[in-house]
């Protein structure tokens, strides 16, 4: 009799970490009506992830017993930040269309267009005149007077700071910020998503499309992107406004340049773009063997990623992400026909290479 009650509670203890494994959703939210795709897609908080938002088709069950198993994205967030509110509009947008997307940064209901109002005001470039936000707000860039008076609000933060500094009223910080991430998360996440598709009773039981990864990046996330491309799971890389040219940025430099094996999609804001010089030297030392495409618009650093649906930088991406993992080939002329690109996005300018 002792035996089998101690069978029993082992069972019963195995089957309660098998329940805590389990993807258990406890917050989601629609954003923009789920997108313009054919599948509505949804924002989603896990309580056995919580250090990431997923962003996937409504009625995911339903959805793959239409379309089949659904190809996975890793996304990585601008400034490296351990939020993804800024992409939450491109990446609800890109779910609509039969992607699960999981992006580094707990869920957070936080109103996108509040938070980023003011970087918006500051670092969209003069070419756009001015930038109108998904909800219909028209934000007009900062005038002279006032991004000089920025400038010297900034300059008397950082005067004043060393002054305390010299003086030892204020201490170095040793720790790293709050907001630092770092690369390997994109991987533990898709190991996640990996035991969840494996895991009978879970919300992704065979639902997810393993062989057909995407890991994406913006800004700073892009450094994290190039510093796990070598796993050879990830068939396809995003950089967005992005490039480490001769930069170290989390640990990555242009070494990991070397370990690239699949094909990369640059999307870059134009010379506006911070990132521009780096993604320019990136695209000449990336190898002879590895496809690689980089679009240039006049958005300059922040993309369109605030724009209804996040903008014709989230209908690039859809193209790209169709083209790579689904195998929808007739996408691909965005990418490699200049008459169809100037056609679609006239102010836009691409180059390609290895294809």
């Amino acid at each position: 009799m002792n035996d089998m009650k101690r069978i029993m509670m082992a069972a019963m203890m195995v089957a309660g970490s098998i329940g805590l494994m389990m993807a258990q959703t406890e917050k989601r939210q629609v954003v923009e009506e789920g997108g313009t795709g054919p599948f509505k897609s949804e924002v989603v908080g896990d309580a056995s992830c919580t250090g990431f938002t997923v962003y996937r088709p409504q009625n995911l069950k339903e959805v793959v017993a239409r379309q089949g198993v659904l190809p996975v994205i890793v996304y990585a967030n601008g400034a490296c930040f351990n939020h993804n509110i800024e992409m939450r509009l491109l990446l609800s947008e890109v779910a609509s269309y039969g992607y699960v997307a999981a992006a580094i940064g707990p869920y957070d209901e936080e109103d996108v267009m509040a938070q980023w109002r003011g970087v918006l005001r500051s670092s969209y470039p003069e070419t756009k005149g001015e930038v109108i936000m998904a909800n219909g707000e028209k934000i007009l860039p900062m005038t002279s007077e006032e991004r000089k008076a920025q400038q010297e609000e900034q300059a008397k933060q950082r005067e004043a700071a060393q002054k305390a500094a010299k003086k030892g009223k204020k201490k170095a910080q040793q720790t790293e910020p709050p907001f630092r991430t770092y690369p390997k998360q994109l991987l533990e996440v898709l190991d996640w998503l990996t035991d969840q598709n494996a895991t009978p009773g879970s919300e992704y039981y065979h639902c997810l499309d393993l062989d057909h990864v995407a890991a994406m990046g913006q800004s700073c996330g892009g450094s994290q992107v190039l510093g796990v491309a070598h796993d050879p799971r990830i068939k396809t890389c995003v950089m967005l406004n992005s490039g480490i040219g001769d930069m170290e940025m989390m640990g990555t430099t242009k070494e990991k340049l070397k370990n690239l094996h699949q094909p990369m999609f640059y999307m870059i804001g134009g010379e506006g773009d911070i990132a521009y010089g780096n993604a320019q030297k990136d695209y000449d030392r990336i190898a002879d063997n590895i496809p690689v495409v980089m679009l240039n618009s006049k958005d300059g650093h922040s993309g369109t990623y605030y724009e209804k649906y996040g903008g014709n930088y989230a209908k690039a991406v859809v193209k790209w992400l169709d083209w790579q993992l689904k195998g929808r080939v007739g996408q691909s002329a965005l990418f490699l026909d200049d008459e169809y690109l100037k056609m679609k996005f006239p102010e836009w300018k691409g180059v390609r290479k290895n294809f």
